[in-house]
């Protein structure tokens, strides 16, 4: 049986249910369709925790980006009266050639963002549970943090549907052909139609349309871990330790939350990984460069016993810009994409840009179309 309204939104992580969460706002009827649900271990969007951080180097929009969707997160967790997320400020480590350090520092004094510029002595002295190495200054954004994601996400749907989003648990087929779609099959034997339909279905995108996203865009499989600390401290648990970022050495850190364990993120992209068909089991080599990034940059756990692994996925573009654009044979298709592994802090700011482009208001920006995604560009994005 045919199920209308004004927009199907095909995927429930965090781009997609921002984006039907925006687009009822502005007074749409709004379908959500998820293959596995909202926060499903097989989605980008999920896992325990991401780090929320207005600091983005040169690039302004995205620290524009970040700090307004840091209020639509607050705002949704003071509606919901569970607040998923911990102020733990974000440390950036760097050496002295190290220029996005400076341009995030002009950036957050534009942006009026309290931060903090640490030389080596002071961070020995503030942060006493690393070894700095080559690390020769870093920056504290005091009021930055860890969200609980895979959480966060399913709030966002459940104000969806509060707001009256019709949300289901099923999976469509990519459209064929070319001009606009009349309509999306669905597994569950019905077919979703609407004036309008997003794609944010994220490692998914290069599978529903190769033709056009296959050679912009990229899943890779990536390794985090959680270890245990000695029992009885403090010392890596909030404000004591907080959420760090390496960015030349593509590892950053997330301190105990929840008791779960100090956790370890390798930033630098894993091979390509087939989100439906990938086996999550953590590999040795991984789990070897985890430990030995703590034996060289948190001593004191270097044989802390590993309490909890996971392998997830980025859904990448060469730069690590977004993509949000028209499909170009489609024309009431939007594909919506490419958070590589940085875009969850940024659901609100991309459902409201996409919201907006479908009212035809605002101007597109350069960097998210397609044409701005090309294979073999080199990322820029941290």
């Amino acid at each position: 049986m045919p199920r209308s309204s004004d927009v199907v939104v095909v995927g429930a992580g965090v781009f997609g249910a921002w984006t039907a969460l925006q687009l009822r706002r502005t007074g749409r009827s709004v379908t959500l369709v998820d293959a596995f649900g909202a926060g499903n271990t097989r989605s980008s969007s999920s896992g325990a925790t991401r780090v929320i951080r207005v600091g983005y180097g040169a690039h302004l929009i995205y620290s524009q980006w970040a700090q307004r969707s840091a209020l639509a997160w607050r705002e949704l967790f003071r509606d919901w009266r569970q607040d998923l997320f911990t102020r733990t400020g974000v440390l950036w480590m760097a050496r002295d050639y190290d220029q996005t350090i400076n341009d995030t520092t002009a950036t957050l004094r534009r942006l009026h963002v309290p931060f903090e510029s640490l030389d080596r002595s002071a961070l020995e002295q503030r942060f006493p549970q690393f070894n700095f190495g080559p690390i020769t200054r870093g920056l504290l954004e005091p009021d930055a943090g860890v969200i609980m994601a895979r959480r966060a996400v399913q709030m966002v749907v459940r104000q969806a549907v509060k707001q009256s989003v019709d949300y289901r648990i099923t999976a469509v087929t990519a459209p064929t052909g070319a001009g606009a779609i009349d309509g999306l099959a669905a597994s569950d034997g019905s077919r979703l139609t609407a004036g309008t339909y997003v794609f944010a279905c994220g490692p998914w995108l290069p599978k529903l349309f190769p033709s056009v996203v296959g050679g912009r865009l990229r899943s890779t499989r990536q390794e985090v871990f959680f270890f245990g600390a000695e029992p009885g401290t403090q010392r890596f648990v909030p404000p004591q330790m907080p959420a760090w970022t390496d960015v030349a050495g593509g590892v950053y850190g997330v301190p105990d939350l929840e008791g779960r364990g100090f956790k370890i993120g390798l930033h630098h992209h894993g091979p390509p990984f087939d989100p439906d068909t990938g086996e999550r089991i953590v590999s040795d080599d991984a789990l070897q460069v985890a430990r030995m990034i703590l034996a060289k940059r948190v001593p004191s756990l270097e044989h802390a016993p590993l309490l909890e692994a996971r392998v997830c996925q980025y859904a990448n573009s060469g730069t690590g810009d977004f993509l949000i654009d028209q499909h170009p044979d489609h024309d009431n298709v939007w594909l919506v994409g490419a958070g590589s592994g940085h875009g969850f802090k940024h659901g609100p700011a991309v459902g409201e840009y996409v919201a907006a482009r479908l009212s035809g208001r605002g101007s597109p920006e350069p960097r998210f179309t397609l044409n701005a995604h090309r294979p073999g560009q080199e990322r820029r994005i941290s």
